[in-house]
């Protein structure tokens, strides 16, 4: 398999690719430019979605690189509710909303499954009176099996939830325990049997390819045991290092070796997971994700974002996307309840997309699928992205990582397992080499 990196051990350092321009070039100065998207008149036409960042969780794994706090008391919690409810009334009386009905919501963490029923039906409750989903199409939910039980996947139906994602990430106790994960193997089972008599729409498990301790063997047998379950969907990362991860600080404080695979390692057991799927009934819907084909099996959420749609990130130091611009909110707890409580968004960083960065955006997105429609980049830019950028994609189909099929642009299968290494080559030229987050 070709590597399109000349560094394959996996080291301290982002590789995945979600968003561009990178976030180091988001900046405070821009914030007024955010002000501005808000104030410009609603459009109706397209998908609005939210993000929720609920960052509780009973303990931090130690590749986790998110906002989280475990020693939050239930009445900090119950404040942080209130801000987002907040949060989104601010939002709520700019003119760019008005008119807008959301398509999508996604509770994300952190751990959202963390927060009590009765918590739940308050969030949503207050949420609902100031921006309803009651016509979303799609509403996610994140869960670490550990907190869940059938009254609270009960509650989660009845608040709307129609994908819930179960971060199993392994089956392997010993794994699971090594990389500081809160649940155990017998939690796992328990609670998908559970959800599956509560009957959501879609459920989804989360694996990680490359965990520390991760062999061939337990790789296998985690593939083997996510099969068995019969899952909607199953979405599978490779391990990476971001710089604020346990694991990384280690690396760097006390100059230990990496203890995760290296990027061949892991694209060839995630190159073994497709097969097996494959093998199964199941296709696979993007360089991270197998849909079975029993069933109509819908990723809204990320269709909305690759596509350029609206996205308002709710919560502490959460990202948006509205209206051409990017836009963070604050990283602090304490920053955030403060500037709700004076009756202003929390905004940390902006930056508004050129158009050139607009369509850099959205193919680099859209590559994840799998195959980019040169025809929708043509009568949305008005851009021919091959001719754009015909040195990268000839160095691509050089190395066989893509390959053109009437019209459209198709990664090899060589190419999915490792996009993210080389979608930066797409970046402009002052911007390849800057820092992503």
């Amino acid at each position: 398999m070709t590597t399109t990196t000349s560094q394959t051990s996996t080291e301290v350092g982002n590789y995945f690719v979600s968003n561009y321009p990178p976030f180091s070039q988001w900046k405070p100065e821009f914030v007024p430019e955010a002000i501005e998207a808000l104030d410009q008149p609603p459009r109706t036409q397209d998908p609005l979605g939210l993000y929720l960042h609920i960052p509780f969780c009973r303990k931090r794994c130690k590749f986790c690189y998110f906002k989280v706090y475990t020693d939050k008391n239930a009445g900090e919690i119950e404040l942080y509710l209130d801000a987002l409810i907040k949060e989104l009334e601010c939002y709520s009386r700019t003119r760019a909303f008005q008119g807008r009905e959301l398509r999508f919501a996604y509770f994300g963490g952190g751990t959202p499954s963390y927060i009590s029923e009765k918590q739940l039906h308050y969030l949503v409750d207050g949420l609902n009176r100031h921006v309803s989903w009651s016509n979303a199409e799609e509403v996610t939910f994140e869960c670490e099996p550990g907190t869940l039980r059938k009254s609270k996947l009960e509650t989660l139906k009845q608040i709307g939830v129609t994908r819930l994602s179960l971060g199993v990430e392994h089956f392997d106790d010993e794994i699971l325990a090594a990389n500081g994960r809160a649940h155990l193997s017998p939690e796992i089972y328990s609670v998908y049997d559970m959800a599956r008599q509560v009957d959501f729409p879609q459920i989804n498990l989360d694996l990680i390819a490359g965990m520390v301790g991760e062999t061939e063997a337990k790789w296998r047998d985690t593939v083997r045991r996510a099969i068995e379950l019969q899952p909607d969907s199953v979405t599978i990362y490779q391990m990476e290092l971001p710089y604020n991860t346990v694991i990384s600080q280690e690396i760097i404080n006390q100059g230990v070796a990496s203890p995760i695979a290296d990027w061949p390692t892991k694209q060839r057991w995630l190159d073994y997971a497709f097969d097996e799927f494959q093998a199964r009934g199941y296709r696979i819907a993007s360089a991270y994700t197998v849909a079975t084909t029993a069933k109509p099996c819908r990723f809204i959420y990320t269709d909305a974002l690759w596509h350029g749609g609206d996205m308002i990130g709710l919560g502490v130091s959460s990202f948006s996307h509205f209206g051409g611009v990017h836009f963070q909110n604050v990283h602090s707890f304490e920053e955030y309840l403060a500037a709700l409580e004076m009756d202003q968004l929390p905004l940390l960083r902006a930056l508004t997309l050129t158009p050139k960065q607009k369509l850099i955006r959205e193919m680099i997105l859209q590559l994840k699928t799998g195959a980019i429609d040169q025809q929708y980049f043509r009568g949305k830019f008005g851009v021919d992205v091959w001719n754009e950028f015909q040195p990268v994609y000839e160095r691509l189909d050089d190395d066989k990582l893509i390959e053109r099929r009437n019209g459209t642009i198709a990664l090899t299968r060589s190419g999915l397992l490792q996009v993210d290494h080389f979608l930066s080559e797409f970046f402009e030229p002052e911007l390849k080499t800057v820092r992503y987050v």
